[in-house]
């Protein structure tokens, strides 16, 4: 099946690449929703530029899309960057969220799309173990209670999946950062062709809120 996948940066969305290629399937392009709110309930909006870079790092085409970021307004402009594209379905990579879900699958039977979405209602601890074998993911956002600045640039690996496990026992931080507790960027996967290397970033921190800014990274080769 040939897709387009929506894409964040993130975890969730890179590895629902990853099980796509594995499975077979060809991913034609990247498709990134820039929305104008940091509210926007659809798409997220921590460090896209990186998007760019995981385009050249995969040499996967890349379709960005400005968005109002308004609620329910925000779908048309998903609709109008699938229109762009000549393929069979979209790759996402929902884990719980039956909002975001509900709307892709409205979107997509308005297009005569197939939704294909790996990670859906995965048990979160499996699914970082999983992710944290084959993707170098950091953790570029907090807001929960229990995840502090130390968190900022940290990678999901087997320690901080287990100060994760112990985070959702005592406080019910969800593992997998679906409740919005955390977001990530990934760095690099078995299907990027060179690896993402940050030269320079920033924490900004307000009340129990941290962002790790970008400022600066570059693709180098893999060793």
């Amino acid at each position: 099946m040939k897709l387009a996948a929506l894409v964040s940066g993130g975890k969730d969305s890179i590895f629902a690449i990853q099980k796509a290629l594995d499975e077979g399937h060809e991913v034609t392009h990247l498709i990134n929703i820039i929305p104008a709110r940091d509210d926007s309930y659809m798409y997220h909006s921590i460090n896209l530029h990186m998007v760019e870079l995981i385009s050249a790092a995969s040499e996967i085409p890349l379709i960005q899309q400005q968005s109002s970021g308004i609620k329910e307004l925000e779908l048309d402009d998903l609709t109008l960057a699938l229109r762009k594209v000549n393929v069979d379905g979209v790759s996402v990579g929902a884990i719980e969220s039956q909002y975001q879900a509900s709307r892709v699958q409205k979107i997509c039977d308005s297009l005569g799309l197939k939704v294909y979405a790996p990670l859906w209602h995965r048990d979160p601890e499996e699914l970082l173990n999983e992710m944290s074998k084959v993707l170098d993911i950091r953790i570029v956002r907090v807001a929960a209670d229990g995840l502090d600045k130390s968190w900022l640039g940290r990678p999901i690996n087997v320690n901080s999946i287990e100060s994760l496990k112990a985070l959702n026992r005592r406080r019910m931080v969800h593992m997998a950062g679906e409740g919005g507790e955390y977001e990530t960027v990934v760095l690099d996967a078995p299907f990027f062709k060179k690896r993402i290397e940050i030269v320079k970033s920033e924490i900004e921190w307000e009340g129990d809120t941290g962002t790790l800014k970008i400022l600066d990274a570059r693709l180098v080769d893999k060793n």
